[in-house]
């Protein structure tokens, strides 16, 4: 995909009275953003729907993905590709956050770590699933090292989720941070996958931290016993 052009004219936005420089620039960086604005024309819920589409062009993760689970589908841009790209695909989502109804889509309004989500996927998707996705992260406190650690936890949280659920062959994408996941993750992913991956698709922000693995070819769980390749895509 072309990343959008950025022909717009620059907007600049008055600071209001109730509205704090930091959310000025916000917003200024929100109508600027030339991704947000094809959103909108597109009818995509975020911007964040190009970084699948941007990794799917790459990688073909939503090649025969017929089952998808989406973790975290908050506001839902993702599940919409989804939807758009694999027609008749069926995907469960699940977030903490309510979200408005996707066609087409069952949306639970849970914690995917509860002991009742994974039974609760499981049933909704009538069958192993081809895809998981996260495009999780943990909410800050202001100190990186504590924010990396966070949502790493979390990443992992996903994989294991992702374990349960995937049938063999199918695959997984999460969102990182800088530097991508840490070794003893990349170590249990290449040990289930047949290829592990990391990438920084351009719809991400130059200045954003993200990056996303890119975890193929789930292995069965008696063929989980090491292999893969660890290939840092730049």
């Amino acid at each position: 995909m072309k990343p959008p052009s950025k022909t717009v004219g620059h907007q600049r936005v008055k600071t209001a009275r109730k509205r704090t420089a930091q959310s000025t620039r916000w917003l200024e960086r929100q109508l600027n953003d030339p991704y947000v604005r094809r959103a909108k024309a597109e009818g995509y819920r975020s911007r964040a729907a190009y970084k699948l589409i941007e990794l799917d062009e790459r990688f073909a993760v939503l090649k025969g993905a017929r089952r998808v689970v989406d973790l975290g589908i908050a506001p839902g841009g993702w599940t919409q590709v989804v939807r758009r790209q694999v027609l008749g695909s069926s995907v469960v989502g699940i977030d903490l956050l309510p979200v408005d109804p996707i066609e087409g889509v069952t949306i639970l309004e849970m914690d995917f770590m509860a002991d009742a989500a994974l039974g609760a996927i499981r049933a909704a998707l009538g069958g192993p699933a081809d895809l998981v996705l996260s495009d999780m992260a943990a909410n800050t406190v202001g100190h990186a090292q504590t924010d990396a650690l966070r949502t790493m936890a979390l990443v992992e949280a996903a994989a294991d989720f992702a374990y349960a659920v995937l049938r063999p062959g199918g695959a997984f994408v999460a969102k990182v941070f800088a530097g991508g996941a840490d070794a003893t993750l990349v170590a249990e992913l290449k040990r289930r996958f047949t290829t592990v991956k990391h990438a920084k698709p351009p719809a991400s922000r130059k200045g954003s931290v993200e990056w996303f693995v890119v975890a193929q070819g789930f292995k069965r769980h008696g063929d989980a016993d090491g292999g893969g390749a660890e290939v840092e895509a730049k």
